[in-house]
């Protein structure tokens, strides 16, 4: 994974964070909610991983937003 790519990567997992911090949900509810591992979540949050698409429609769903608003990043 190139720099450029590590840096969105800290982005999107911090906007999920931060989305998922304003309905209230803690992690280990979110994750379930998400039917993902709670390990993974951390790890998508922290940016310290690339997931798949499955995965971030299922985040988008229990965000209940598209998965485009999802993936869009302000200040690339």
């Amino acid at each position: 994974m190139n720099a450029k790519e590590e840096k969105y990567l800290k982005k999107l997992g911090l906007k999920i964070k931060n989305l998922r911090e304003s309905k209230s949900i803690d992690q280990k509810a979110f994750a379930f909610d998400c039917e993902i591992a709670r390990t993974q979540l951390y790890m998508i949050e922290n940016g310290r991983t690339n997931p798949r698409i499955t995965t971030l429609i299922k985040i988008a769903n229990t965000l209940e937003i598209t998965l485009s608003d999802l993936l869009l990043i302000e200040g690339k």
